[in-house]
């Protein structure tokens, strides 16, 4: 591994004075940093290596769910690379505070990370209280994955496609009911932002998990379930319920012929939930990169790809930029769900 201070052509034997000249400003730009120095420089050069121990991974999930899997995927992918264990430390609960705050208040020296997401996005709006601000305060490093969500009904609905389901809901205001997980939720917000692009009337009804929202609709306590695709498929697949459409911007492989929203007759509509990296401010640099290097070969890995696409997730590694520009985006964009909706803030 090459000395943070050594780019790719520095590391190049290369003779002449021009090369004296590189090594020299190389130097200066050395010394100007050594936080970054301390924390990623190679063992056997005289300064400490990063990363020299165990890593943590702060998971505002509990175990077994999507995300929990997706980061244990990746991580098992990147200890390898990095050399170190990456450990999952799940906390779950409270919009995501309890985790978040742990991982501001953690040295900023590359071996605590955080599992970001659009939840953090959205709780933005519903917590305005919460001890810190997510895009202030964390290092963006790499997006993970984006999860698709779908439209389902029951296999013995009336309604063939999305279209035929709009317009019953179009012609007899009030009578659909929408199930999905809890008020705020990705998934609740999404059946809002449905009714609202789409002109209807419906009852958005929630409940506390997806296997929850599932029986209600198979049982016939409500009419539509919108979800992400991953508590769905096996039902999918067993004939139980039908999707109508995925919110993606193209059909996920595991269900080919389920169209987009955007194909089944719903223009411009597009939601896609997310997982992402992230790290306290103040992370050199250099150990940002490394981070996002490692995420990116993690996610190059084909059984890592299949692992995550059977999840129903869609692997997408991003630079550090592209994470907070969809952090910032997706903030925005939710709160005026969340307003247009009436959904009250915690208190």
């Amino acid at each position: 591994m090459l000395d943070v201070c050594a780019t790719e052509d520095e590391a190049t034997p290369v003779l002449g004075r021009r090369a004296l000249l590189l090594v020299g400003a190389s130097a200066c730009l050395c010394a100007a940093w050594p936080g970054a120095l301390a924390q990623t420089a190679p063992a056997g050069q005289g300064r400490a290596a990063w990363p020299h121990k165990p890593l943590s991974l702060i998971v505002p999930f509990g175990a077994g769910g999507v995300a929990d899997v997706t980061a244990r995927t990746v991580a098992r992918a990147m200890e390898a690379d990095l050399g170190q264990p990456l450990v999952i430390d799940n906390r779950p609960g409270a919009g995501g505070i309890t985790a978040t705050s742990a991982a501001v208040r953690a040295q900023p020296d590359g071996h605590t990370l955080l599992l970001i997401s659009n939840a953090t996005a959205i709780s933005a709006t519903l917590f305005p209280k919460q001890p810190f601000d997510a895009r202030r305060d964390l290092q963006a490093v790499s997006t993970l994955g984006h999860f698709d969500l779908a439209v389902c009904v029951r296999q013995d609905a009336p309604w063939q496609n999305l279209a035929q389901m709009l317009r019953f809901a179009k012609d007899q205001p009030g009578k659909l009911s929408i199930g999905t997980i809890a008020v705020g939720s990705t998934q609740n917000l999404t059946a809002q932002m449905l009714k609202a692009q789409a002109g209807v009337e419906a009852l958005v009804v929630p409940y506390k998990s997806s296997p929850e929202v599932v029986t209600a609709l198979r049982s016939g306590q409500i009419d539509v379930a919108v979800d992400i695709l991953s508590p769905l498929l096996a039902h999918v697949t067993a004939g139980s319920i039908r999707a109508l459409a995925v919110t993606a911007a193209a059909r996920h492989p595991l269900l080919p012929d389920t169209p987009t929203a955007a194909e089944a007759g719903l223009a411009d509509f597009l939601v896609s939930s997310w997982n992402g990296l992230a790290v306290p401010q103040r992370t050199p640099p250099a150990v940002v990169q490394r981070l996002n290097a490692a995420v990116h070969h993690a996610l190059a890995q084909d059984e890592v790809q299949q692992q995550l696409t059977r999840l129903g997730v869609r692997p997408a590694a991003s630079t550090a930029e592209g994470l907070a520009q969809l952090l910032e985006s997706d903030t925005l964009r939710w709160r005026k769900v969340i307003e247009a909706a009436g959904i009250a803030p915690a208190a």
